[in-house]
């Protein structure tokens, strides 16, 4: 199963280091990694071009705005699943994605999602909340639940088949697009229990 992981970015030099390392960090051997920035004016692109053998695309251009660049990155995609991965957001460990790989195999599943943790800008230990996502039930939509997107990996064909983010909605595409996938269309879901990412 080959992973494609996506990180959208713009203006992120302050952060855009720790994420790409902890994706490059990962022990899972058949990952593709993506990178797609809004055309930044710092050093953003310097650091992503450091490590640009980590990295398998990178995309560099205006956009209009993040669920914009999100959709790129989707479009550039090879992979049976995709993750994205926020620039200021990083995994917890290095075996994220091979845990995540054995979710998807073990319940045959066409998303898997699991935990996050909120954690203090300067102290990436020190966790200022944590997002236990918990069990789906049908229903829970309807009284405000979501899975942390930067915690959730699907198919690539949902995509293929469902469509893509919205660009009409400015900050909530990502919720419309869990909801469409899980709540509209019904595809199946499994919980990993256990914190993957630190944003």
């Amino acid at each position: 199963m080959k992973v494609s992981i996506i990180t959208i970015a713009y203006n992120s030099d302050e952060t855009i280091e720790d994420t790409i390392l902890s994706v490059a960090s990962q022990d899972y051997p058949n990952i593709e990694y993506i990178i797609i920035d809004g055309a930044s004016k710092d050093q953003t692109l310097a650091i992503v071009n450091k490590h640009s053998k980590s990295i398998d695309k990178i995309v560099s251009e205006p956009d209009k705005g993040i669920y914009d660049a999100m959709n790129k990155g989707v479009q550039a995609a090879s992979g049976d699943v995709i993750g994205i991965l926020n620039s200021d957001d990083f995994y917890a460990n290095e075996q994220v994605i091979s845990s995540i790989v054995k979710q998807f195999e073990s319940s045959k599943a066409d998303g898997v999602y699991a935990d996050l943790v909120y954690v203090d800008r300067q102290d990436s230990d020190k966790i200022i909340r944590y997002w236990k996502a918990g069990e789906y039930q049908n229903g829970l939509f309807e009284k405000g639940w979501m899975p942390p997107h930067p915690a959730f990996f699907v198919k690539k064909s949902c995509y293929d088949q469902f469509g893509h983010y919205s660009l009409k909605l400015r900050s909530a595409a990502d919720y419309e697009l869990m909801l469409r996938f899980i709540r509209k269309e019904n595809i199946q879901v499994s919980y990993y229990p256990e914190i993957i990412t630190k944003m």
